[in-house]
């Protein structure tokens, strides 16, 4: 018997929206009707459906056991059996051919939802298959929907998740943006999108240097690491072993095309391309630039950590915005690199107009303000948080809402120097 027509369209829709194939959908449909046929008390749970590849008709089979005197479900008759299979004995379980017209009566009450549901099934078996040696890759896609967690691309025919946590936080998606991002996993159990992209992750930008940098793509190159602070700045460590090849310069590009391209991509993330070296000072000092360093030394005692010396006007440009410079050089090279201002050579006169100029700015307040921290004995960040918040206050002589501000930002600024 010829599949019904609305059987016939739910197979055309279904491969025409969901771009499956036709074979995975006739497989779904097969098994949402016969666990729907099992509904049914005059069956057994042996019964199935199956689609025949070449006319679509529908035949729906069940296992009976043959008796000569017993009539119901689950039994055929000997003289139905014998019709069958010629030698079959009472007692002997043999297929039966149920008529397809009764199976359009279970197709009519089968829900589409239970058929999607194996086709999604379908779909995810499919998409871990296609996508799980392509994890690192990077693809372009359209933003399908955006919710207040994920943003949802939809990449061919597959619809892959960005979520909130992977994206650039300078950024925000409209249905119908293209975007471009890394896979970052391939979930094969997934209750949604199986497939996991990310634009904020390391790996992102080092697949894009790949795309962009033809001296990394052929091994000439090598990108030992990266650090990021997503969508504001990243530290990219390259070398080569060919001594005609300057890495840093083949990254930039001619005019710096190569880095603009990233950068763009980015949204305006700043790209800083150091050149790595095994000589963990100078590795610091590449990293830490373009600030101006007086000296830098390996700590005798503690483990992994450099100490690293800069003249006053230095300072703020060696820590970064936040602490941004520092942090990220720490991430990049491996090692926890503490930062001070030389001293020795300014006057005690210069080194609090230093100090002053230098409270002012890192907690954004008046010069007076800073000035009258600075005559407490406060010229550091590092003096205000050794010291607890009633003295401070009770020192400088601060209102109560400025000192609290000082002293919780002194912390916090603390903190990001300190990792």
């Amino acid at each position: 018997m010829a599949m019904n027509n609305p059987l016939l369209e739910v197979v055309q829709q279904i491969e025409m929206e969901r771009g499956v194939s036709r074979e995975i959908v006739l497989t779904a449909i097969e098994q949402a009707l016969s666990q729907a046929a099992r509904r049914s008390r005059d069956v057994t749970n042996d019964l199935k459906v199956t689609i025949d590849r070449k006319d679509l008709s529908l035949h729906i089979f069940d296992t009976l056991v043959v008796s000569d005197d017993t009539a119901g479900a689950g039994f055929v008759s000997l003289q139905r059996a014998r019709r069958i299979k010629p030698d079959a004995q009472p007692g002997e379980s043999i297929e039966v051919e149920m008529p397809a017209a009764r199976l359009g009566r279970i197709a009519a009450q089968t829900s589409r939802q239970m058929i999607m549901q194996k086709i999604r099934d379908a779909e995810r078996t499919n998409t871990f298959s296609e996508y799980r040696d392509r994890q690192g890759d990077i693809v372009s896609g359209t933003v399908s929907s955006v919710t207040h967690r994920d943003t949802y691309v939809t990449v061919g025919k597959t619809e892959m998740v960005l979520p909130n946590k992977e994206r650039i936080p300078t950024e925000n998606y409209q249905v119908g943006d293209t975007v471009r991002a890394i896979i970052l996993k391939v979930e094969q159990d997934a209750k949604g999108p199986g497939v996991v992209l990310s634009r904020s992750h390391p790996k992102f930008l080092e697949a894009l240097f790949r795309l962009e940098v033809s001296e990394i793509a052929d091994g000439v190159v090598e990108i030992m690491a990266i650090s990021r602070d997503p969508g504001f700045r990243a530290k990219v460590a390259v070398r080569t072993s060919n001594e005609n090849v300057d890495p840093v310069g083949a990254c930039v590009g001619q005019k710096g095309i190569r880095v603009r391209a990233m950068v763009s991509e980015l949204n305006g993330e700043k790209i800083d391309i150091v050149r790595w070296n095994e000589d963990i000072c100078q590795y610091v000092t590449q990293a830490l630039a373009p600030a101006k360093l007086e000296s830098v030394t390996v700590d005798p005692t503690l483990p992994n950590t450099v100490h690293v010396t800069v003249a006053p006007d230095q300072y703020s440009l060696c820590l970064g915005k936040r602490g941004q410079n520092v942090r990220l050089t720490s991430k990049l090279t491996g090692w926890n690199v503490e930062v001070k201002k030389s001293m020795a050579s300014a006057s005690f006169e210069d080194q609090k107009a230093e100090a002053i100029k230098e409270l002012a700015e890192t907690f954004s307040v008046s010069t007076a303000v800073a000035t009258q921290m600075a005559e407490a004995g406060f010229l550091s960040v590092e003096g205000i948080v050794g010291e607890d918040e009633a003295t401070f206050m009770a020192m400088t002589g601060l209102d109560e809402v400025t000192a609290k501000g000082v002293y919780a930002a002194a912390h916090a600024v603390a903190e990001l120097i300190n990792g």
